[in-house]
């Protein structure tokens, strides 16, 4: 099952976009392409490669050409050859990757030169000492547990079905080259200061940074102060998606960004009803499920046009929100949200032992677990919660300069969920200008900044609380389209035959349901989903985007009336 975009993929060069949008420099050799794979069961690098493998796709997935799962007790070795050009090194050379699933150990020319775990982030390794000029070998070993471990892993699962999926492993977003010189800035920190009208910049680098800003093409400030005044300054928000430009100079180094002046933030209205609140002002978040899955790609978008055709139909739709689902994108999706207008809900990848009923089932009848338990929510390993740690200190530093995040999402139904009263503070004290929803759906210990709920089978009844209630999972209605489905399956919250009662019933729950309860304290939705994901078929598009299933005019009209009665 291919996608458009995935019939059109150049197997020698795909991916080639610059990907990294938020820090970019003129220094870029794009790595994607035609490699060369084994399997073994040792984790020794093997003396030869049998298999083509299209890099950055997983080797479970059709683009990769490869079509093999990575058992359990194997491991996955990756060889490139790659040239370096004569006026390529600046002085220090790094190799990037966007992520590799889940524990990789990186070789040039036969020399270690580190290893990662977290198959969601992006890292990254100086390889000035071990490069030569001309010619040069990469190697790659992974390892990946994928459900049978407690390693962070999203929805796969070995035995894929209903609402877990295909399993992945390996490389699955971009690997690329840049160069710096020897002095160079490591990374910056963006902070928009919506109440001072000032932007503050905290810098990691070898010398001192010379900031401008820009207006367009119009400087507007240029400093070495790490706080810049931005008088009269143009907000962001999902009507006005404005970004500042923004250039770094540290000694030679030369780096583009952009950051957008937005604020988020929870508060009352004039009612006394808790809200959420963009820019000092009550805003209701409206949106979508989004699990970033393709029938060719799984995780990997079979290109960048495939990423921002997904975030621009949601737009088209009349939606402002993506809670963006157990998975991390690559930069480039968040770019396209920070560009048109789009806020996201950032969920952290879970990862734990097996699940057990009692996480999934008691809290259909009222009970909410201590999950300072760690038996109970199967997080037993101490080097598995500490990992976790990691990965979400990772994640945060990774898209803490996208404009577009507005909430932290550490946990979801409890999947591999522990300790977090003590997630939510280290989330606050790493970022503090976002909000943040502990544990969406149950089984919240009371630290969180919003009541989070997921109702699918019961009535909708929103409750006046102390905090802003967020509706964040409804809907889940399925209806197939036939010759748009990944197989014969078919789960679904509530299952209808025709696009017309989808439609209907869609219309109904948010004129009955949604819209009257927005004036009585209901802040957020979020409906399941933006596709089809292999055997669910509740989404609003089928998996390969090829249908959408409810027109999208109709849905914006609908929209229309959920913007308008935000508060009053």
């Amino acid at each position: 099952m291919l996608t458009e975009f995935g019939k059109k993929i150049n197997k020698n060069s795909p991916l080639a976009e610059y990907p990294r949008p938020q820090f970019v420099r003129n220094s870029y050799i794009n790595l994607n392409g035609m490699w060369k794979c084994e399997f073994t069961e040792s984790r020794d690098l093997p003396l030869s490669f049998s298999k083509d493998i299209v890099v950055p796709f997983s080797p479970e997935a059709p683009l990769s050409g490869v079509g093999r799962v990575l058992k359990q007790s194997e491991y996955l070795h990756y060889e490139k050859m790659f040239d370096i050009p004569p006026d390529f090194n600046k002085g220090r050379v790094f190799i990037h990757f966007g992520a590799v699933d889940q524990i990789a150990d990186v070789f040039v020319n036969g020399a270690y030169v580190g290893s990662h775990t977290g198959g969601y982030t992006p890292f990254s390794f100086e390889i000035t000492k071990y490069i030569n000029e001309g010619q040069n070998r990469l190697n790659v070993t992974v390892k990946d547990y994928s459900d049978t471990g407690e390693y962070s892993r999203g929805k796969q699962k070995f035995h894929r079905g209903q609402i877990w999926y295909s399993p992945q492993s390996g490389i699955w977003q971009t690997v690329w080259l840049e160069s710096t010189p020897a002095e160079y800035l490591h990374s910056v920190k963006i902070t928009p200061d919506y109440d001072n009208e000032q932007v503050r910049f905290d810098f990691e680098a070898d010398c001192e940074v010379v900031t401008s800003v820009y207006d367009g093409d119009m400087l507007i400030a240029e400093t070495a102060e790490s706080v810049v005044k931005i008088p009269n300054f143009k907000s962001w928000s999902p009507e006005s998606p404005f970004l500042y430009n923004v250039t770094f100079a540290c000694g030679k180094d030369r780096v583009k960004s952009y950051f957008g002046m937005r604020k988020f933030s929870t508060g009352t209205d004039e009612n006394g009803i808790p809200r959420l609140f963009l820019n000092n002002k009550p805003y209701f978040h409206n949106g979508l499920l989004d699990q970033g899955y393709y029938p060719d790609g799984f995780l990997t978008p079979p290109s960048n046009e495939a990423l921002e055709y997904d975030v621009k139909t949601v737009k088209k739709m009349g939606f402002n929100m993506l809670r963006k689902h157990i998975k991390i994108e690559p930069m480039l999706w968040y770019h396209y949200c920070d560009v048109n207008g789009i806020l996201v809900w950032q969920d952290m990848v879970n990862g734990g032992g097996k699940y057990g009923l009692e996480i999934n089932v008691l809290p259909f009848i009222g009970i909410n677990l201590d999950d300072t338990n760690y038996k109970t929510f199967k997080r037993t390993d101490a080097s598995q919660r500490a990992s976790y740690y990691n990965e979400l200190k990772e994640m945060l530093n990774a898209l803490y300069n996208c404009p577009c995040i507005a909430l932290w999402v550490p946990f979801n139904e409890g999947w591999g969920q522990f300790d977090s009263a003590k997630v939510y503070k280290f989330i606050k004290e790493f970022d503090s200008t976002r909000i943040v929803d502990s544990a969406s759906g149950w089984h919240d210990r009371g630290v969180t900044d919003v009541i989070s709920k997921h109702i699918y089978f019961t009535p909708i009844k929103v409750k006046k609380g102390s905090k802003p209630y967020v509706l964040s999972e409804f809907g889940g209605f399925s209806h197939r389209v036939k010759g748009h489905t990944f197989n014969n399956k078919m789960f679904g919250y509530k299952i209808y035959n025709s696009p017309e009662s989808l439609a209907k019933a869609y219309k109904k729950t948010f004129e009955k349901t949604i819209i009257p309860q927005i004036k009585s304290g209901l802040c957020a939705t979020v409906y399941t989903q933006l596709t089809d994901v292999e055997d669910e078929l509740n989404g609003l598009l089928t998996y390969d985007r090829q249908v959408q299933k409810i027109p999208a005019e109709f849905i914006k009209k609908i929209n229309e009336r959920v913007n308008c009665n935000e508060t009053t």
